[in-house]
């Protein structure tokens, strides 16, 4: 995972600005606050990536902090932070190994992060770590690509995108729970194409296996929804959104 994103971060966001709608999802995830009361003191964006929901959640925030492993995608948001005025704490940690000596009232891992921990007792460490740094009466947000869409809808397939200045083939191989995502780039420099590859895994996990392993270290779920919306989950979810509380509070 610390290999992931590197050359990518430069072309990250022209990539997957149009997939994704990071409006909604900090709307989103302010209508949870709301809906459980958090307080606006202290927010922890985990697998920040280039900082695009970040942004949208956190000037509700009176301290915000930025949590990747990628210096390359931190050098990122801190780019867009600035622009924006935005104060804002950037740290490059592994998530599995948080330590931020504070408090969080909300806590987030959005966009698969959670995927690329490819095994149990990587996962029971990354829960156990922001169990440590969520205060009592916080939440979690955190989301995860379902066991359905790694294994049928990524799979085993290949995927290709063209526009003027990037191209790129995506090759996917599932296996043993992990699907590995070859990715080869080129993108036009100075009239010119660039070529770089990077391969990246994410771990298709079970609701069953999230739920044992959050009541393992210290949780209690509050809702699952299908995606950033208040559907129910199903067999053919393709993105599951956790809302976690620390259990007995």
């Amino acid at each position: 995972m610390e290999h992931s994103y590197k050359q990518f971060a430069k072309i990250y966001d022209e990539l997957i600005h149009e997939d994704i709608d990071y409006k909604k999802i900090g709307d989103f995830v302010e209508s949870i606050c709301r809906e459980y009361n958090i307080k606006n003191d202290y927010y922890l964006d985990l697998a920040c990536g280039t900082g695009n929901v970040a942004l949208e959640i956190a000037e509700k925030f009176k301290n915000r902090f930025l949590v990747d492993l990628s210096q390359d995608m931190l050098d990122e948001a801190y780019e867009k932070f600035r622009e924006k005025r935005i104060k804002a704490n950037i740290v490059c940690q592994d998530m599995t190994e948080l330590c931020l000596n504070r408090k969080f009232d909300l806590i987030t891992c959005v966009l698969d992060s959670t995927n690329y921990i490819l095994d149990e007792e990587g996962i029971g460490n990354y829960f156990n770590a922001v169990n440590e740094n969520l205060d009592d009466d916080g939440i979690f947000m955190f989301d995860i690509n379902s066991y359905y869409k790694l294994s049928e809808i990524l799979g085993n397939n290949i995927y290709t995108f063209n526009s003027e200045d990037v191209f790129y083939s995506w090759e996917n191989i599932f296996e043993d729970e992990i699907v590995e995502m070859n990715l080869t780039f080129f993108v036009k420099e100075d009239g010119r194409y660039r070529r770089f590859d990077e391969i990246h895994e994410e771990r298709a996990y079970t609701v069953e296996t999230i739920n044992d392993l959050l009541e393992q270290n210290g949780f209690e779920v509050l809702a699952k929804y299908d995606g950033y919306s208040k559907k129910e989950v199903t067999e053919k979810s393709e993105r599951i959104l956790y809302v976690v509380k620390k259990k007995g509070r």
